[in-house]
């Protein structure tokens, strides 16, 4: 069976020849189109480096590798991906379309945080899909966190969200995570009823993050299904799932471009613990060995 295609292996040929030359610029932008960077900022970044190439007067491949992983984690470095969890209970809002997720990442996202210590409620306000609620519990449980479901079929989702809230101030419980829904008959609706969702947390609690999932593999076109959530959701960091190593790790840089949101989250796998902070030093120096 083939390897699979990744940045590093593309990139290990350019960096192992005795010069830099015309070629060397050439694989460089497509190993980096094809790592979904997109052809902007592609364009950018072989520009930057071209530039610095001739500024040092550099004919070493390995140079030009260092330069690159310096440069690609000065772009990651712009955005601060840091989650804001201080507040008690820290109340997270996850939100984005249906399949991209969400459900499973919640539970990842659960199990990440109890590794570092940390208590945690999921509140099952996603009350439109019948099957949400049983994914939801069967991923919270792996998470080892407890869930605040409806009481009733159909419930306001709000008022889930108000339970969890309230669930988390009388047990101590350190971080709420509410799950809510990814469509309605309408994109008005679905964003009223998130409106609606925060107005009754924040008269219990204030809201630490609201994290947007979006699917690796859908490239570009997952931004623009998020484009709603961008704009109405108060959106404050972005969760990457299904993204399969340095394939398309570029993808990672072009979406905080794009959207100006921070990416805090990766998904790398389908495994519990499978989710893993976004760190910017760490993963440049991953897409390029």
């Amino acid at each position: 069976m083939a390897e699979k295609w990744s940045l590093g292996r593309a990139l290990r040929g350019m960096f192992v020849k005795e010069t830099i030359d015309e070629n060397t610029w050439e694989d460089l932008e497509s190993a980096l189109i094809t790592a979904d960077f997109g052809p902007d900022i592609t364009e950018e970044i072989v520009d930057d480096l071209r530039e610095k190439v001739a500024r040092y007067q550099t004919t070493d491949p390995k140079d030009l590798r260092r330069m690159l992983t310096e440069s690609l984690e000065e772009r990651f470095s712009k955005f601060d991906s840091t989650l804001m969890l201080t507040e008690r209970p820290a109340v997270v809002l996850v939100v984005g379309v249906n399949g991209v997720g969400k459900t499973t990442t919640i539970g990842k996202f659960a199990n990440f945080l109890k590794r570092y210590g940390r208590s945690i409620v999921v509140g099952a306000a996603d009350t439109f899909r019948a099957a949400a609620v049983e994914q939801l519990a069967t991923w919270a449980e792996r998470g080892g966190a407890a869930i605040v479901r409806p009481e009733r079929e159909g419930q306001d989702p709000a008022s889930v969200a108000f339970q969890t809230i309230e669930y988390a101030q009388r047990t101590g419980t350190e971080i709420v995570l509410i799950d809510t829904a990814g469509r309605l008959h309408t994109k008005a609706g679905l964003m009223d009823e998130l409106s609606k969702v925060r107005r009754v947390i924040e008269k219990r609690a204030p809201i630490s993050e609201v994290l947007l999932v979006l699917d690796a593999t859908t490239g570009q076109n997952g931004v623009r299904q998020a484009e709603a959530f961008l704009e109405h959701a108060g959106v404050t960091g972005l969760v990457l799932t299904k993204l399969d190593g340095s394939a398309k790790g570029g993808f990672v840089l072009a979406v905080q471009e794009r959207t100006g949101i921070p990416v805090k989250l990766l998904g790398q796998g389908e495994g519990i613990g499978d989710l893993t902070g976004f760190t910017p030093h760490v993963f440049a120096a991953q897409l390029v060995s």
